[in-house]
């Protein structure tokens, strides 16, 4: 019986270390060899577990009309920063600093930059009055949302049509 707790024990504190969440430059890293491979972008999204918008965004471009579209043209990676108190072990190790290097530190959640497979903004998440855009939903948003995708891969009139559907909040 005593073996058994020690082993029940040792097996929970390797699934915890093993549960550990990906270094960001890790993440970030396997994304730009994706898109190198697939000839393709990558979608770098900071996020938090508490934030209602980040789930938002996610939600509308996992759904069946957007999700095609975002895996034809981009490489999603998430990094998760910002985290409170005993999710604080969800934070992806660097994912803070990572967002900084972008000038998100202060933009609020999500946010989001594009980069080229060498590492090179192509366009992130703030607007014309260098305000965050973070998940879009006035038709103003989704249209700079959708231009900024445009801008860094042609996306198709029915692409681009899907995506304002989705994102549009009526």
């Amino acid at each position: 019986m005593k073996y058994s707790k020690i082993i029940i024990i040792v097996t929970l504190l390797l699934f915890q270390l093993g549960a550990a969440q990906e270094k960001a430059d890790v993440v970030l890293n396997k994304a730009f060899k994706e898109a190198k491979a697939g000839n393709k972008n990558v979608l770098l999204v900071f996020h938090a577990s508490w934030c209602k918008w980040c789930k938002t965004m996610e939600k509308n471009m996992d759904l069946p009309e957007t999700k095609p579209v975002f895996n034809k043209r981009f490489v999603t990676a998430y990094v998760d920063v910002q985290e409170r108190g005993d999710k604080k072990s969800l934070e992806n190790p660097g994912g803070q600093e990572l967002m900084n290097k972008y000038k998100g530190g202060n933009a609020g959640l999500p946010f989001w930059v594009i980069l080229n497979p060498k590492g090179e903004v192509l366009a992130d998440s703030f607007d014309d009055k260098e305000e965050n855009l973070g998940s879009p939903a006035t038709p103003e948003e989704v249209n700079t949302f959708i231009a900024k995708l445009g801008k860094a891969s042609k996306l198709s009139t029915e692409e681009s049509l899907a995506i304002e559907k989705v994102f549009v909040k009526k």
